[in-house]
């Protein structure tokens, strides 16, 4: 889309009029909020304007290391809000821009659909029952479903061998579940509250392997008080493409997608591969095509 073009009386009033618009609401929270945001980020895509200080509004987990983890001093780190910062400068967005916003696996369709988000990143898989009330931009990363185990561990080289293993994972995941029913029945299904409390049991000695996508379990591995304690299986059990939610028919898709494969062919999202991924070990896929999903 060109911009277009205006007189110099129309320019004026433009600016008359944001001036007077910048003494109302600063756009931080709400529905204004995310609605002032998907409009900055659409104009900024279209424009290829510099950063104006305009808000973008951003959801990530907030609760998964390496991927999208709210520290205690309030910062965000993970690959995902890599990805997410890097395809925000190229909306026109400096990460002081960015309204982080946390995206529960359950909410996320919901927050995209009532405009509280401007997009998602947050190991958001792309599938057909999801395709059918949000759009995906990417796949930016391919994920699959794996186990961690300890480092000193050779009882498991196989996904047969967790027949009889105490596998882990959190209440409510699917993950131990295709294991027990697909991969190996006989493994003795531990479910717990959340994945800090398998790493415990795993780490204890309690449990002896815990399952969910490969990202998240390297993301939890690669962390400084786990590092050199946990190895990941490598088995590959399913394929889980990790896109980047927008609303249904928004016009940012296409320009996500374009900021995507910059990011593989200016080489940051290797970089961000290594940075939050590296420690683990985590034999990762080459960053995968855009609008190819692997079945």
């Amino acid at each position: 889309m060109k911009p277009r073009k205006v007189t110099v009386t129309a320019a004026v009033a433009l600016v008359l009029s944001l001036a007077a618009a910048g003494c109302g609401s600063d756009g931080g929270g709400g529905s204004s909020g995310a609605t002032s945001g998907a409009t900055n980020g659409a104009t900024s895509a279209t424009n290829g304007a510099a950063s104006n200080g305009k808000k973008i509004t951003v959801g990530i987990k907030f609760d998964q290391p390496g991927i999208g983890l709210k520290t205690p001093d309030g910062t965000y780190t993970g690959f995902d809000v890599d990805v997410a910062t890097y395809i925000a400068k190229q909306l026109g967005h400096s990460p002081d821009d960015i309204v982080w916003k946390e995206a529960k696996s359950a909410d996320r369709e919901t927050l995209l659909q009532r405009g509280d988000v401007d997009f998602i990143a947050a190991s958001y898989s792309i599938t057909p029952a999801r395709s059918e009330k949000v759009d995906f931009a990417g796949p930016y990363l391919l994920a699959h479903q794996d186990v961690l185990i300890r480092a000193d561990d050779d009882s498991i080289k196989t996904p047969a061998d967790l027949n009889n293993k105490k596998l882990c994972s959190v209440t409510g995941s699917t993950s131990a579940q295709n294991v027990k029913t697909k991969i190996a029945p006989n493994a003795q299904l531990q479910e717990y509250g959340g994945y800090s409390e398998c790493l415990t049991g795993l780490e204890n000695k309690v449990i002896d392997a815990l399952t969910t996508d490969d990202s998240i379990l390297a993301g939890y591995a690669s962390q400084p008080e786990f590092k050199g304690k946990f190895k990941l299986g490598g088995f590959k059990m399913s394929n889980e493409n990790y896109g980047i939610g927008v609303q249904k028919g928004s016009e940012l898709k296409a320009e996500i997608n374009t900021a995507l494969q910059k990011m593989v062919q200016d080489g940051s999202w290797d970089a961000a591969v290594k940075k939050n991924f590296g420690p683990a070990g985590y034999q990762n896929e080459p960053a995968p095509q855009i609008g190819v999903v692997v079945s």
